[in-house]
């Protein structure tokens, strides 16, 4: 009689995806509550933004470089535990800024630090300061944050067969979608109701309850006492053909580990990195802009239309990217394709979604609300996208090295994102200074600059696929000998 298997897999990724929720509600906190709410108090402009999210970008870069040796050295485990420890600290140190500028500028209360003239001196050291602090704040969470997925990536592959990993990366990464969901029905009310300062230790709280599920629920597939012998059967068939009681009986092999500059000299490394540093930072503009887009729309994160617009943005995300992990399945499982192939067909599938942002800009001018559901349709393109992508490092590399690869990866990602974001930042400045003198497609003033990252953000996911398909055309796995 055949055993009827456990699915305590599922629940280690529901785990994951409830880390990714908390992970992208810290990161949104910020995008939520600039314009409206801090940015009156410290005088900041779009550049000085541009350069709190472009740093960010760069710190995550480079704790990414490192986060995923450190998690293929710490174990999946004790990796995950330091990672969301150490940004939710981070996340939740932002809400010290202010009392830490007002001590250090002399100010005495938050309604002075709003009255200060625009412009003067004192303006400019409150600006100058306030963005520093941010900046250590967002460097702190950038090093936990770069953990999430390299952590999460290598527990899918330790739970999951290669066949189904899409689908359960397209799951927990619906929580960036699902944080990005909640963020404007919850932040901009705790921000109204007690303060900009408490939606950061509130949402930044969140990381440490997670924590404990995490110590009681993880161990190995083969460790672990809610898994029985017909769900490790499944989860190790591509490599352990049936001997799953064997295995656990006796400790599994550890594989060998693919040095870390070695790692730069596959084809496979170089592609991952392409397909991560042309379209991770369009989804990062969307995360860190779209609200503050509104915001110039006339529908600030003050106004219920402005939660609104941002809810069934992401909402459109959530639903429709679940799918990302179902088609390469389809494709596997009904078309009788190679795994690789079949992802890098759906990858070029949802490729051509973002290509919808070229007409974000232009149709914003007979209502906000179609820009609002083309970002969605393109954000969703994007995480089915990224759900796909992350998948490929467990197709091509062996599980010892799959944690470094995403973190090499998540790094390009973040090096693509300080581009955009910084770029940004300077671009819709130096566009609503020049007003009337800048134009681009008809456009005057800051509208034309963003029409110009509009046009950036539809045509990255072609050139991404463009290169990951000439770099490696098929499937080609690594053999750590």
């Amino acid at each position: 009689m055949n055993q009827k298997k456990t699915n305590w897999r599922w629940w280690i990724c529901l785990l994951l995806f409830v880390a990714t929720t908390v992970n992208y509600m810290d990161r949104q906190v910020l995008s939520l509550t600039w314009k409206d709410y801090i940015a009156p108090e410290f005088h900041w402009t779009d550049s000085d933004y541009g350069t709190i999210t472009g740093f960010f970008s760069i710190f995550y870069a480079v704790a990414c470089l490192f986060a995923g040796k450190f998690v293929d050295w710490m174990g999946t485990k004790k990796g995950f535990l330091w990672a969301i420890g150490v940004w939710s600290l981070g996340a939740c140190m932002h809400a010290g800024c202010g009392w830490v500028t007002m001590q250090v500028e002399g100010v005495e209360s938050i309604a002075a630090l709003k009255a200060v003239e625009a412009g003067s001196d004192l303006a400019l050291a409150i600006a100058s300061l306030s963005v520093w602090l941010f900046l250590v704040c967002r460097a702190i969470l950038a090093l936990g944050e770069a953990g999430n997925f390299p952590a999460a990536i290598k527990t899918t592959a330790e739970y999951f067969p290669k066949k189904d990993r899409a689908l359960a990366t397209s799951l927990f990464n619906a929580g960036a979608s699902v944080g990005a969901l909640a963020a404007p029905l919850t932040i901009p009310v705790l921000a109204s109701k007690f303060g900009w300062e408490m939606a950061f230790i509130i949402i930044g709280a969140l990381g440490f309850i997670w924590m404990f599920f995490w110590v009681y629920m993880y161990d190995k597939p083969q460790a672990s006492k809610h898994v029985n012998k017909a769900e490790l059967d499944y989860i190790l068939q591509d490599e352990a053909n049936g001997k799953a009681e064997e295995l656990k009986k006796e400790p599994a092999k550890e594989e060998k580990t693919i040095p870390f500059l070695k790692c730069f000299g596959y084809k496979q490394t170089w592609s991952f990195i392409a397909g991560k540093f042309f379209t991770d930072g369009v989804w990062w503009f969307y995360l860190f802009w779209a609200p503050a887009y509104f915001s110039e729309c006339g529908c600030g994160m003050q106004t219920t239309e402005g939660k609104m617009l941002v809810f069934v943005l992401y909402l459109i995300v959530t639903v429709i990217s679940i799918f990302g992990g179902y088609l390469p399945k389809l494709f596997v499982e009904k078309k009788g394709m190679e795994p690789y192939a079949g992802r890098m067909r759906a990858m070029l599938i949802f490729a051509f979604f973002p290509l919808l942002a070229l007409f974000a800009q232009p149709l914003q001018d007979y209502s906000v609300w179609f820009p609002a559901i083309i970002i969605g349709l393109a954000g969703a393109g994007h995480q089915a996208w990224s759900a796909n992508i992350f998948s490929t490092t467990g197709d091509m590399f062996p599980k010892s090295t799959i944690a470094t690869i995403t973190g090499i990866g998540a790094m390009a990602g973040g090096i693509g994102s300080f581009l955009i974001n910084k770029g940004a930042g300077v671009l819709f400045d130096y566009a609503a200074a020049q007003g009337d003198a800048f134009q681009f497609f008809g456009f005057s003033g800051k509208p034309a600059g963003y029409m110009i990252i509009f046009c950036i953000c539809a045509v990255a996911y072609i050139i991404a696929w463009s290169i990951m398909k000439t770099l490696v055309p098929k499937h080609k796995p690594i053999i750590v000998d």
